[in-house]
């Protein structure tokens, strides 16, 4: 390919697409005068049980795969890619080059018999990770999963707030609390405490301290403004307050019909999601709450009909947030969602959200950016065609559409640094 609006950008862009069994890796480089898609060579699966399946880390500029083999902890640069890798979860810690891969453990049990045998899963550190420098760090015991995970850390209005890891354990309804600061070798990547979400008074039959519990933690984030981390229990519809400085649960409330929490990049307000697919039998309606954090009040409430809200995305100056929808609902209200679209809003006037654009873009994996504001490009990775859209940060319309793969089901698109 010649001729692109990415052309003279000088930037590579890894693009994974997969079916959550096999799957492959292209890089598209930009070199200041054309643009050219790069694809790595995929060999044969490993044949290996699926906790021995290697782990995609990440990608480099010069085309290598950047692997980890889960038993012998050795990462390897590769110039092919085995088609079972497995390409976990990633948290990125925004003032480190350290990753969180989150490992969910076995389906029925929620175990990683490899790592923590049958005391829970676990979460895997490494740093630089699509670079050549790429070097692991550490595989810490947790909870039973699923995860999510946040990252606590000092601000200029919270300066004596610890760095630290919070992982959220769904099957077990508990939070795992990790040191995250390399200065502190007696704390770092070590399980400091473990925060029990059970609320007897909301959980039939559970005691106190039950473990497992039906907290179900989904939605977990830390506000810089505030100083405090929120935590979604889904079970039960109410948001935890956290001090990351005492480790403790300061205060709970009431948050009912949210399935995962966001925060605005400010610190200042928070975000919850979720989907009503019980009042009107031929539509699903997503619910966008916004809550500011200084005053405890609901500031903003959209009811989106026909739309199911699958993630989420600020562009780099946090001055836009884009959702991509995905299907869920039953067959009649599935016939009514549109489920190929990225929702773009305006946050510059929050607590006002206002829509800017509805952008058809086909079966969205995710989304990254280059540049900043309104001259930024989105790129968006259609799992449906196998393509990458590029729509203008400014116009919020699809200027470019590149072929990449075939359409498999999954795919993920990530700026290589």
């Amino acid at each position: 390919m010649s001729q692109s609006v990415l052309t003279g950008l000088a930037v590579s862009i890894a693009y994974y697409s997969g079916d959550r069994k096999t799957g492959s890796l292209k890089v598209l480089t930009s070199d200041g005068d054309k643009l050219t898609i790069n694809e790595v060579q995929t060999i044969s699966g490993t044949d290996l049980d699926k906790s021995l399946k290697p782990i995609l880390i990440g990608m480099t500029k010069d085309v290598r795969v950047v692997l980890l083999d889960p038993k012998s902890k050795q990462i390897s640069l590769s110039e092919d890619f085995p088609e079972d890798t497995f390409a976990a979860h990633i948290y990125s810690d925004p003032n480190s080059t350290r990753d969180w891969f989150m490992n969910d453990g076995d389906k029925e049990t929620g175990n990683d018999t490899l790592n923590c045998g049958d005391k829970g899963s676990s979460v895997t550190i490494v740093e630089n990770s699509n670079t050549p420098n790429a070097r692991y760090l550490a595989t810490i015991c947790v909870g039973r999963g699923h995860h999510q995970a946040t990252f606590t850390y000092p601000s200029d209005a919270h300066p004596d707030v610890p760095q630290l890891v919070i992982v959220s354990n769904l099957k077990d309804g508990t939070l795992s609390i990790i040191g995250n600061d390399a200065n502190r070798s007696d704390s770092d990547l070590k399980v400091i405490s473990t925060i029990n979400l059970c609320e007897p008074d909301k959980d039939e039959g559970k005691a106190a301290g039950a473990v497992p519990n039906n907290a179900f933690p989904h939605g977990l984030v830390y506000s810089k403004a505030t100083g405090k981390i929120y935590n979604l229990n889904n079970g039960y519809g109410t948001v935890v307050i956290i001090d990351p400085k005492t480790k403790q649960i300061e205060e709970r409330f009431e948050f009912k019909g949210h399935s995962n929490l966001f925060i605005s990049p400010d610190g200042k307000y928070l975000f919850g999601r979720g989907a009503d697919r019980k009042s009107d039998e031929n539509h699903v309606i997503a619910k966008l709450t916004v809550m500011d954090l200084s005053s405890r009040e609901i500031v903003a409430k959209l009811d989106l009909q026909d739309i199911y809200i699958s993630k989420y995305f600020f562009n780099n100056d946090g001055s836009k947030l884009y959702l991509t929808t995905g299907s869920s609902g039953s067959d009649q209200q599935k016939a009514n969602l549109k489920s190929n679209v990225v929702l773009v809003y305006d946050l510059s006037q929050l607590p006002q959200i206002n829509l800017l654009a509805e952008v058809d873009v086909g079966e969205v994996g995710t989304l990254d950016f280059v540049g900043m504001g309104d001259s930024s490009l989105v790129l968006c990775s259609d799992s449906g065609s196998g393509s990458m859209k590029i729509i203008s940060g400014n116009k919020h319309q699809i200027i470019e559409t590149i072929k990449v793969s075939q359409d498999i089901g999954h795919s993920r698109v990530w700026v290589l640094p």
